[in-house]
This record gives C-alpha cells, sequence and structure tokens, in this order.
C-alpha cells in the first residue's frame, strides 16, 4: 500500500504522463493531416513525426515501468523481462534525443544567419546534413547496445546465485550507467552546440539590427526567440528527465524507498508533457490548430449549455 503522499504523487506523475500523450498525439495527428492534405512530407514535418510518435512510447515505457515496479516487484525483476525492458528503452530513448537533437539542429539551420562558410555549406545541403544525423543515430545507438549487452552479461555472471534485485554492483553503477548512456549523451551535446550557435547568431542579429535603427522586431528576430525557446526547455526538461531517470534506476538500490522512486518518476514524466505543450505554442502551424481545436470544444460545451433551455422552451410551449 502506498502512503497519502506518495498517493498523491502517483497521481501528479499520472497525470503528466496522460497529458504528455495527448499532447505528443496531438502534434503527430496534425503533421499526418498536413503530410495527407499536401501528398508531401517535409523533414521538420517528418521530425515531428517521430518526436512525438517516440515520446509516447517513452510515456508508455515510464509509467508501465513505475507502477510495475510499484505494485508487481516480483514478476518484474526477472532476468528475462529487464532485459526486454532495457533494450527496447534503449532504442526508443535513443530515437526520442535523436528527434529532438535533428529538430534542434533544423531549426538551426533554417533560421541561423551566419556568415560562416562551414554554416552556409550546411545550410544548401540538408540533405547530407539528415544522412550524417542519421548515421549518428546508428553509431551512438550501436555503442550503446554493446554497452548494455556487456552490463547484462556481467550482471547475469555476478548475480547468478544471489536473490538481490540490483542490476549492477553499487561501485560500479557510475561509469556503467554513463557508458550506456553514451549515445544519448553525444546526442545531447549535437543539440547544445545548436542552441549555442543560435544563441549568438540571435546576438549578432540584434547587433546589426540595432545599427540599422529600425524601430520594430523583424521576423527573423521572432523566429530566433522561438527557436532559443524550443531549445533551452528540450535541455532544461531532458536534464529534468535524465534525473529523474536516474533517481529511479538509484532506488534499485533502496526498493522499501518507494516516495523517492514515485519522486523520480514524477521529474521524468515532466519532459514528454511540457515540452510537447512548450512546441505547441511555438510552432505557428500547431498553434494554429491548437486554438481551432480549443474553438472547437468551446463550441460544443456552449451548445451542450444552449440543449437543455432549448427543449424546456419547446415543454413550455407545448404546454
Amino acid at each position: 500500500m502506498l502512503s497519502t503522499v506518495e498517493g498523491i504523487l502517483l497521481s501528479i506523475a499520472t497525470v503528466e504522463a496522460g497529458l504528455g500523450v495527448l499532447g505528443n498525439t496531438f502534434i503527430a495527428l496534425v503533421n499526418c493531416m498536413d503530410w495527407a492534405k499536401n501528398n508531401k512530407l517535409s523533414k521538420i514535418g517528418f521530425l515531428l513525426i517521430g518526436l512525438a510518435t517516440s515520446r509516447i512510447l517513452i510515456v508508455w515505457i515510464l509509467t508501465l515501468d513505475a507502477y510495475a515496479k510499484l505494485f508487481c516487484p516480483s514478476k518484474y525483476m526477472s532476468n528475462s523481462v529487464i532485459k526486454i525492458a532495457s533494450y527496447i528503452y534503449m532504442t526508443v530513448n535513443h530515437l526520442t534525443v535523436w528527434f529532438a537533437t535533428s529538430l534542434s539542429i533544423f531549426y538551426f539551420l533554417k533560421i541561423a544567419s551566419c556568415s560562416h562558410c562551414l554554416i552556409f555549406w550546411l545550410k544548401r545541403r540538408t540533405d547530407k546534413v539528415f544522412v550524417f544525423l542519421l548515421a549518428c543515430l546508428l553509431i551512438s545507438w550501436i555503442i550503446s547496445f554493446s554497452f548494455v549487452a556487456k552490463v547484462m552479461k556481467d550482471n547475469k555472471v555476478n548475480h547468478r546465485n544471489r536473490t538481490t534485485e540490483m542490476y549492477w554492483e553499487k561501485k560500479k553503477f557510475t561509469i556503467n550507467y554513463v557508458l550506456v548512456n553514451i549515445g544519448i549523451i553525444s546526442l545531447f551535446m549535437m543539440a547544445l552546440t545548436a542552441c549555442f550557435l543560435l544563441i549568438i547568431s540571435l546576438w549578432r542579429h540584434s547587433k546589426q539590427m540595432q545599427s540599422n535603427v529600425s524601430g520594430f522586431r523583424d521576423l527573423n528576430t521572432e523566429a530566433h526567440v522561438k527557436a532559443i525557446k524550443f531549445l533551452i526547455s528540450f535541455i532544461i526538461l531532458f536534464i529534468l528527465y535524465f534525473i529523474g531517470v536516474s533517481i529511479e534506476i538509484i532506488c534499485l538500490f533502496i526498493p522499501e524507498n518507494k516516495l523517492l522512486f514515485i519522486f523520480g518518476f514524477t521529474i521524468a514524466s515532466l519532459y514528454p508533457c511540457c515540452h510537447s505543450f512548450i512546441l505547441i505554442l511555438t510552432n505557428r502551424q500547431l498553434k494554429q490548430a491548437f486554438v481551432k481545436v480549443l474553438q472547437g470544444l468551446k463550441f460544443l460545451a456552449k451548445g451542450e449549455d444552449l440543449r437543455p433551455h432549448k427543449s424546456g422552451t419547446e415543454m413550455g410551449s407545448l404546454e
């Protein structure tokens, strides 16, 4: 049984997970409808659909993992289940970070106003950039997969005759955790680099606009600000997500501390939930579609409110 605080915290995390599924489903549907309408899928559209889909999977994995560990740990902690869950989570996690990183880089290439020859060359060859990013995903996944396989093998040998529920020995935990996530870290560093370069681009652009003494913010500045909001929010929320997942894994060593585990689950769930709505608000197409949905819901709510009054009037006239 969970305590009152644990139950409240678990409810908050579950609501976050539900909102994350709704927000990312909305993003995927809007872009799929645009794809069907135009019979063409842009790279940005593909990345948005992939990002939303992978985040939906991440939400389900995190939620099922948390509930399984809390309410049926004995069934969940078998070696075969741990192995399958680890490989699935690693694959989906790589895809989530890769889609977000690729989206960050394409936003940078589309918006940044840099005069450097390398940036200019990349802007003209986005297809090659896309192939390069796919290669980075494959390499990082292979590296992380090999480390996960090694850790699983070592864990099976070292704990074959033990009943402990730990994945790794405590003294090796930090090293193994970093090695397993080396691909994720490398992709995340690419997103950090894109954010840093975009901030420099905004600074240079703002300086240029000040020298021109224009009395308004141009569209390029607005695009810079929106892209930077997307990147910075992704960086902050992903760091919180990484911390939350780390807390969940650390709780394998202290399985009796359910409150700390649920706290980690709550922090991790912020990333797919909040960032999806930040993306909706910073993307013009998604924001317009979201406003239309809200207006439609508001219209339906008004229609339902008016229905009883109408029927009451009709009854009065019949009498």
